[in-house]
């Protein structure tokens, strides 16, 4: 672990689990370091790298305040997995991880736009509803009651993979869909017109904070509270689906575990001896004993950790590999060629196309096709484990076999 002062005007230090810090995250790093409702000292996991306004990877203890950009516009953005007693031998012909990426798309919506045709029944709707429906600020929209149980776009996956004892496993990564983007979006500009109202001096205008106890900041927790309902029910219905497909190919299987977890939270935790609204940006809570999923990219390794409960990470590790490239970078920089190598073995459906929907180029670069997700764009995931040995342990690797990206 390193500890970075910053300048001599620094409030809190900065605490670091990364080898390298690329400058920008670190900028952001001391911003929030310099914010007056962040209290103890900033933490960076090994996967850290630039944010909007808090670098993803990042860790905070906030005073009795809520930062809407620190929890991000994903909110609940998270990992689920399952274990299953079927032997990874099973799929090692790569037609049949093939059958059943097909088999799992044809159930969900998967890419940035794609959604149910109908609305999708669930009591968390109605309940919300039925607690807040006179005060709502966000009302569910029927584009969230048509997102329930779809994948999204970006770095989102569905990976069916092998453990190193020879089971497959099945793993989403997903979030709350376009519900915590407006969330987010409603909330971040809520603060800074307070923030301006009240001339508050802040770093940065994207670190714009709520009082915990102001009528926006409990606004902001009861959405954020649903937005993390909800990306949990997301998972959970995806992974219904994709062991009913799984079920359905090789007949009797069964399930052993299932862990769903958040990595885009804030929460009300005790730590150096107070309460603190930490808030994980990229993060994932390790409680000692606490079980936990670190993904790698789409043709490296996941790994299955336990929390060691370490107080210097605000008892959290990380959520990935992290970045190495950015997106318009990684486009520049890779080729379809080098990129389908790092790939050589494992099923998927085929690198994205980088023209948007609406006919716009995602990426930086001239091929037709968007490279960003690919391995080479992030870091290494051995490296990132090795860093936060002292947060977690590592129980279960996992290889992928088969990969369904957003």
């Amino acid at each position: 672990m390193k500890v970075i002062t910053g300048d001599s005007e620094t409030k809190v230090p900065v605490k670091s689990w990364c080898e390298a810090i690329d400058p920008l995250a670190l900028r952001q790093a001391l911003n929030l370091a310099n914010h007056p409702a962040v209290a103890h000292h900033v933490a960076l996991m090994p996967d850290c790298h630039v944010g909007y306004g808090m670098p993803i990877g990042g860790v905070i203890a906030v005073k009795d305040a809520l930062i809407p950009n620190a929890v991000g516009v994903d909110i609940g953005c998270g990992m689920v997995a399952v274990e299953t007693d079927l032997p990874v031998e099973r799929f090692a012909d790569l037609a049949e991880r093939r059958a059943l990426l097909a088999l799992i798309k044809a159930r969900i919506p998967v890419g940035e736009g794609h959604r149910h045709g109908s609305q999708q029944a669930w009591k968390g709707f109605e309940r919300f509803l039925d607690e807040h429906g006179d005060a709502a600020d966000l009302w569910p929209s029927l584009l969230d009651r048509q997102n329930l149980g779809s994948l999204g776009g970006g770095n989102h996956f569905i990976e069916l993979q092998g453990s190193e004892e020879g089971f497959v496993w099945l793993m989403i990564h997903s979030g709350s869909r376009n519900l915590g983007q407006r969330v987010a979006s409603l909330y971040h500009a809520e603060a800074q017109r307070l923030n301006a109202q009240h001339r508050v001096a802040l770093p940065d205008a994207d670190l714009a904070f709520l009082p915990a106890d102001s009528k926006p900041g409990q606004r902001y927790w009861r959405d954020m509270t649903f937005a993390l309902a909800y990306a949990l029910e997301n998972r959970r219905r995806m992974m219904a689906v994709c062991q009913e497909a799984l079920a359905a190919q090789v007949g009797a299987v069964s399930f052993l575990r299932e862990i769903n977890i958040h990595h885009n939270y804030a929460a009300l935790e005790p730590h150096f001896g107070r309460d603190f609204y930490v808030h994980r940006k990229g993060a994932t809570r390790a409680r000692a004993d606490e079980v936990g999923i670190i993904p790698g990219s789409m043709g490296t390794p996941s790994y299955i950790v336990r929390g060691r409960g370490n107080p210097e990470s605000f008892m959290s590790c990380s959520h990935g590999a992290g970045r190495a490239l950015g997106r318009a970078e990684a486009n520049r920089r890779l080729t379809v060629d080098a990129c389908n190598r790092a790939m050589a073995g494992i099923a998927f459906d085929h690198w994205g196309q980088s023209q948007s929907k609406w006919g716009k180029r995602r990426s930086g670069g001239t091929s037709p096709f968007d490279l960003s997700e690919a391995p080479q764009a992030y870091k290494d995931i051995e490296a990132v484990i090795e860093a936060e040995r002292d947060l977690v342990e590592p129980t279960v690797k996992l290889r992928p076999l088969a990969v369904l990206k957003g």
